[in-house]
């Protein structure tokens, strides 16, 4: 396996290019989860109705909620884009740029489709479900404050899905892909349920051949610790019968660490590979791959990898970059990459998607990565 960068990034990019004419081949279904996702700035100073200053990071915006303690403070927001939101729908609309075939259930509108969603309608077959939710994305240099509106997903249960679906539809769906996965459990409440039918009576039924189960638990930290620890033990008995890829940032591997009583460690930044090598064994998982901002590192039970992300100083955009490395990186898996070419799909598909605001087709990702710029400081 090739550990420099470049020859790695190289050997991506020339593998991705000769795959280009069969991705269409591959079947994948993703769900379920959605939002409307409006993107906003917090005005610091206006000077005029067409001319402010930002709110530039959280810890200046934390200062001036600290500062209201005991008084009242208004802060204007100001729309700047309103996009399809939701871990899956991200995901899946990544996946689609690339040419990969994709069949999306979940909370998108209903009866009617919103809008917003129209874009992955016209490159996917969608089957809502249920309404969407709605987030407020207020968005700083240093990361972003994700402000979600849920109730609407209490609709997102088994037997919703069941009618609303079929049964036997959802089987032939799941025999036929090659790559699934149900995201977001932490704002889903039905998940961890809908998760055990599938076990229990979906993946029972499966033609010939391990499918890939992609999985993001998406910010649990609101979630209580056995409600998590319950999620991850149904995850290790779905490993029977699918090979389960548990993507997780940063703060969610640390998250996860205390969960299953493991020791966090000094840097955690620096101990990525060594944390996904740790969450995976415990969990007995296909695969554990964990991505900060500035790279991604993933374990399976025979390999481990790292590499530095093309991290850029000032993105375009942020929101949506994790599921956008979700994706890339499940592109790579699924057309055979190595664990380091697909942590290097993965950084690739992120970082052109935040220097542009644009999910990358299969050639534009293959050229961005065949020369992967280097990390701004």
């Amino acid at each position: 396996m090739p550990q420099d960068r470049q020859q790695t990034a190289a050997s991506a990019a020339a593998k991705l290019k000769t795959a280009i004419p069969n991705l269409s081949k591959i079947k994948s279904v993703i769900g379920l989860d959605g939002f409307v996702d409006e993107i906003i700035a917090v005005v610091d100073k206006r000077s005029s109705f067409d001319s402010y200053e930002p709110v530039r990071t959280i810890k200046q915006m934390g200062e001036k909620i600290a500062a209201a303690v005991g008084q009242s403070s208004n802060y204007e927001l100001v729309p700047r884009q309103m996009k399809l939101g939701g871990n899956g729908p991200i995901m899946a609309n990544a996946l689609a740029s690339f040419g990969i075939s994709i069949t999306y259930i979940g909370s998108l509108g209903y009866p009617a489709l919103h809008p917003v969603f129209q874009e992955l309608a016209a490159r996917a077959k969608v089957i809502s479900i249920a309404d969407a939710g709605h987030t407020d994305a207020l968005e700083f240099e240093d990361g972003k404050l994700m402000l979600g509106k849920i109730l609407q997903l209490n609709e997102v249960n088994w037997p919703n899905l069941v009618d609303r679906v079929g049964l036997d539809s959802l089987q032939q769906m799941v025999n036929e892909s090659t790559l699934f996965g149900f995201l977001n459990w932490t704002m889903l409440p039905h998940m961890s349920s809908i998760w055990s039918k599938l076990r229990d009576e979906v993946f029972p039924k499966m033609t010939s051949g391990r499918r890939k189960f992609f999985v993001d638990l998406a910010d649990p930290e609101k979630r209580h610790h056995e409600d998590i620890k319950e999620a991850l033990d149904i995850l290790t008995s779905m490993q029977k019968t699918v090979d389960v890829i548990l993507g997780l940032n940063l703060k969610e591997s640390t998250e996860i660490l205390a969960v299953l009583g493991l020791v966090k460690p000094t840097n955690p930044e620096a101990s990525i590979e060594q944390t996904a090598k740790t969450i995976r064994e415990k969990l007995n998982l296909n695969c554990v791959v964990v991505h900060p901002r500035s790279g991604a590192a993933a374990a399976t039970a025979d390999d481990s990898a790292t590499i530095a992300g093309p991290l850029v100083k000032n993105p375009r955009i942020s929101t949506g970059a994790g599921d956008h490395f979700n994706a890339g990186f499940a592109l790579g898996q699924s057309i055979g990459l190595t664990l380091a070419e697909s942590l290097c799909t993965g950084v690739g598909t992120s970082g052109y998607y935040v220097r542009t605001g644009i999910s990358p087709g299969a050639k534009q990702l293959a050229e961005f990565i065949e020369d992967l710029p280097a990390p701004q400081a």
